[in-house]
């Protein structure tokens, strides 16, 4: 089995164009109103709530791979990839991607605070109380945390391919509809179970464009035949006919 036929993997990648938009919706909360007499403890309080909390939780259950946050994939309609990917332990690699992203968002949130006079002019809610537009964008920070998870834990699977899954033996078609997803009570899954996606045909694609793309070798089977011309009579068979010329 391998993750990239699995199209919950590659819906988790939209979040590298949805960062920039969301960025761009904290700065202009916290363009509509005026830091208070402690911005940097402020800042460190509306991190803490909306990135370092998140970041824990998602420390103790990381994110589940068959959900989008909204929607999810039903336990019991998970194929035997999307119940394999579910249970993988969290690498060392995503832990400590999770710590980059928390960090991250720290100096992000100071910057943005620090410049949020610049789009004054174009504040959503204009003259906003300070504790309310940093309780606003706490939820957006959970968000960023969410999907830094998400795209780290599908770019590690895309990139390694089938090397990043154990060798598993297939479950039986009953077993995988009635039994349960292991380790499911330490993924967090949030949504509605509304997605039922099929798999994507990536290997099946792959392997007809190199057998159409493959030159049949030489010796085979598969050789060319080339019309020839017949081959002249030999020159015995015009013997008689020489001879009684000469005669």
């Amino acid at each position: 089995m391998n993750p990239r036929s699995e199209p919950l993997v590659w819906l988790q990648l939209i979040a590298l164009g949805v960062f920039p938009l969301e960025v761009l919706v904290l700065l202009l909360l916290l363009a509509g109103n005026d830091p208070g007499p402690l911005p940097g403890l402020e800042r460190v309080l509306c991190w803490a709530i909306g990135a370092l909390a998140p970041a824990l939780l998602l420390w103790r259950q990381p994110a589940d791979p068959c959900s989008l946050l909204l929607a999810q994939v039903p336990q019991r309609g998970r194929r035997p990839l999307q119940r394999q990917l579910a249970a993988q332990p969290p690498s060392l690699a995503g832990r400590l991607g999770l710590v980059l992203v928390t960090a991250l968002l720290l100096p992000l949130l100071w910057w943005l605070d620090n410049h949020a006079a610049l789009a004054a002019p174009l504040a959503p809610f204009p003259d906003t109380p300070r504790l309310v537009a940093l309780l606003m964008g706490t939820p957006l920070l959970a968000l960023m945390v969410w999907q830094g998870q998400q795209v780290l834990q599908a770019l590690g699977w895309l990139i390694r391919g089938k090397a990043g899954l154990p060798t598993t033996a297939s479950p039986s078609a009953s077993s995988d509809v009635t039994s349960p997803a292991p380790r499911s009570d330490q993924r967090l899954s949030p949504g509605l179970p509304l997605l039922l996606l099929p798999a994507l045909s990536v290997e099946a694609a792959s392997t007809a464009q190199l057998s159409r793309a493959e030159p049949s070798a030489p010796g085979s089977g598969g050789a060319v035949t080339v019309a020839v011309e017949p081959e002249q009579a030999p020159e015995q068979a015009k013997g008689p006919q020489l001879d009684q010329q000469v005669g």
